[in-house]
């Protein structure tokens, strides 16, 4: 996978799991609770072994459910509180990520065969 497309990935998740751990765990900026750097490392993690790579939509959008159901309802529950702010603290990454929700999901099927 290519590094910059996790690390793009994942800076507008990171970005996320910093307002909710801020809001909800009275975390100073720029630090995370044990649990946020938890979900935020899991995260980066999965972005580097997701199989579509580039073609990657969403994960709300994906067809492969790639993390844990615990880590699954965190996330969920992170990004249904950060997303609606995230035009207000991060326009850009969350216009990129709208643009990457249109995406659909490539068959992993069609992957394997490439």
């Amino acid at each position: 996978m290519d590094s910059s497309f996790a690390d793009q990935e994942h800076k507008t998740i990171l970005a996320m799991i910093r307002m909710y751990c801020k809001a909800h765990h009275n975390h100073k900026k720029g630090e995370l609770c044990s649990e946020c750097r938890e979900l935020s490392e899991y995260s980066y993690a999965r972005l580097k072994h997701c199989p579509f790579q580039e073609s990657k939509p969403v994960c709300g959008n994906c067809t492969v459910h790639c993390y844990k159901a615990s880590m699954r309802e965190k996330a969920k529950k992170v990004m249904r509180w950060a997303g609606p702010r995230m035009f207000f603290r991060h326009p850009v990454k969350a216009f990129r990520h709208m643009i990457q929700a249109r995406k659909v999901a490539p068959k992993l099927e069609n992957l394997r065969k490439e």
